[in-house]
């Protein structure tokens, strides 16, 4: 089998970077093979791998199930994070230039998650999240602190209309002066979405603008959905 950081860096990145600049999302089609979607769920039950556990009736962020790896993370996401970061870091130092904002992230995981420590941000952020019947997750954005990465990926578990129905990952997005624009998304098992966290730059007639987008899933109408989010930055708590 095929090592999972040889196979991000073969991956077709022009053409996820042109994605990830025209729409503020791309698809990566069968980045995970079925063992390793099955590993990933069945390591749902073990307690010993997350720090946090949060129902989301609880806090009105939706209807499911999510919980927070802690530090150190499995050999798989920890591999998937660090290197899809570098392939990244220049499309969101793109945005900020287009943006005129001052920020420039740095080349390697590393340096980012030590500018996050150096603002007290030390907790995972990795998330895996479960949802039955009738869940679904309000329109949120994953920021936790001042030091945030404006991109974020989730890898899907289940196959859809097989495993569950429904269920369907929705982005919205914020246009100054203009109505909300949906989108829908239904990728595969094993597929990884790449999105933008919280905005990206649209290009109008005067120039580059901002535009703010939010994500979360339309409600399960049968069946059980797993995915495991990757956020790149830490959290305070």
């Amino acid at each position: 089998m095929q090592n999972i950081s040889t196979k991000i860096a073969s991956l077709h990145w022009d053409s996820i970077t042109e994605s990830m600049h025209e729409n503020g999302f791309a698809i990566i089609s069968n980045l995970l093979d079925n063992e390793q979607c099955e590993a990933l769920k069945a390591d749902y039950s073990k307690s010993e791998l997350y720090r946090k556990t949060v129902v989301m009736e609880r806090y009105r962020f939706g209807l499911g199930e999510y919980k927070y790896f802690t530090y150190p993370l499995p050999d798989l996401i920890q591999n998937i994070r660090t290197s899809i970061y570098p392939k990244l870091a220049p499309i969101a130092n793109a945005w900020m230039k287009a943006l005129t904002i001052q920020t420039v992230f740095p080349d390697t995981h590393q340096e980012l998650l030590e500018q996050c420590h150096a603002n007290h941000q030390l907790k995972a952020t990795v998330l895996i999240l479960k949802y039955g019947k009738s869940g679904f997750n309000t329109l949120h954005q994953d920021l936790y602190g001042d030091v945030y990465f404006p991109i974020q990926i989730v890898l899907f578990l289940n196959e859809p209309d097989e495993d569950f129905t429904g269920g369907e990952f929705v982005l919205t997005q914020q246009t100054p002066r203009a109505q909300s624009k949906a989108i829908v998304l239904k990728p595969k098992k094993g597929d990884v979405l790449v999105f933008t966290t919280n905005f990206r730059p649209v290009k109008g007639s005067k120039g580059y603008y901002r535009v703010n987008m939010k994500h979360g899933v339309s409600e399960i109408h049968s069946g059980e959905r797993h995915t495991l989010g990757i956020i790149f930055h830490d959290a305070l708590s």
